[in-house]
């Protein structure tokens, strides 16, 4: 998949741009102030493959906790800047690796100056973004199908600004919650751009709500080559977010995994065993397999053989018992009740 042509950025230890992989991240959800909590927060999702993680400073107090945060951990930490120049100042002094600012929505561009300065000379970088929400509040009048105009008129403003006060180290992103208006705006950014780009769908909802809309329009500006960096926004625990933005990525081919693909039939009226039961236990052998192997569990051998053919071992199940086949080419027969001991001992082979 050719991804659009960029500039490099660096945060931190991380590089985003067309050269560099996609990075999946997050923000933390407990209070900044809560030191001990955040980093620990931060190792869980550092674990489960978040690239790097934004905190937000609303206040001094969070500034300050900010700085000790980041002494405690190694992924780099974006501070999320609202409206105070001197939170962001702060944030960019106490070892913040990149804040999130909307220009916007600091008035006075005095400010705007002094926090590119100390930006420049502490070698950080600054995600420009707008929202609609934003544009809405500036022109409440303003119909949705004028919405993708105005916010990109609104961020070429504020790119305008940095690049005349000579700042280039910028990641773009516009956010909406409509998943179609949200494809549309990042499709005219990246074509008026070559920056980096942060592709969110926002106030997505709680994860089971969140997951389809979400994977629709990050995985739509992907597949054509559009993001640099992905934060799936749910209400819920943050850990949930980096799973499915590493699963949207895995499906583009955009992640190379050493964890295992579990393939399994939607199954019908033609399966004889109980598919999803025997899948969930599969799953679970593979839970600590460390090797990028593809897996698939059918539930005839109508269709099994054929869909299964790529997979490094497969069971296409019948009336009492199932096809093993290794490679696309069956190796054995056994009883539906040794299937899963058979799988596992196929599995360790590999």
């Amino acid at each position: 998949m050719k991804r659009r042509k960029t500039k490099t950025v660096t945060v931190g230890s991380i590089k985003l741009g067309a050269k560099h992989p996609v990075v999946v991240q997050t923000m933390t959800k407990v209070f900044t102030t809560d030191v001990d909590a955040c980093v620990r927060q931060i190792r869980q999702l550092e674990a489960a493959g978040c690239g790097m993680v934004r905190i937000a400073v609303p206040t001094k107090a969070d500034t300050e906790a900010l700085a000790k945060i980041v002494a405690k951990v190694t992924m780099p930490i974006v501070a999320d800047i609202h409206f105070s120049a001197a939170r962001a100042i702060e944030a960019i002094e106490g070892g913040a690796a990149k804040i999130r600012l909307n220009p916007g929505n600091v008035k006075d561009p005095k400010d705007i100056k002094r926090i590119i300065d100390c930006a420049r000379a502490h070698k950080i970088a600054i995600r420009v973004g707008v929202n609609e929400a934003s544009i809405r509040d500036l022109k409440s009048d303003v119909p949705a199908s004028q919405r993708t105009a105005l916010m990109l008129k609104e961020l070429k403003s504020y790119v305008r600004l940095f690049e005349k006060c000579g700042f280039e180290n910028l990641v773009l992103s516009a956010k909406s919650a409509d998943t179609v208006r949200t494809i549309e705006v990042n499709r005219a950014i990246a074509a008026a751009f070559e920056y980096p780009m942060h592709l969110g769908l926002t106030h997505a909802g709680l994860p089971e709500d969140a997951l389809v809309p979400s994977s629709v329009a990050i995985g739509t500006l992907l597949a054509e080559g559009i993001g640099d960096t992905i934060r799936v926004s749910i209400a819920g625990d943050p850990v949930q977010e980096i799973h499915i933005g590493r699963a949207i990525l895995r499906s583009l081919g955009l992640e190379q995994t050493q964890r295992p693909q579990l393939v399994v039939c939607p199954t019908c009226g033609r399966c004889r065993i109980d598919v999803v039961s025997l899948a969930k236990k599969v799953k679970g052998l593979l839970a600590n397999v460390d090797k990028p192997l593809h897996i698939a569990v059918m539930g005839c051998v109508v269709n099994g053989p054929g869909e299964a053919a790529d997979a490094d071992i497969a069971v296409c199940a019948a009336e009492g018992k199932g096809y093993l086949y290794k490679n696309g080419k069956k190796i054995a027969v056994v009883e539906e009740k040794n299937l899963l001991k058979a799988l596992a001992k196929e599995i360790e082979k590999l």
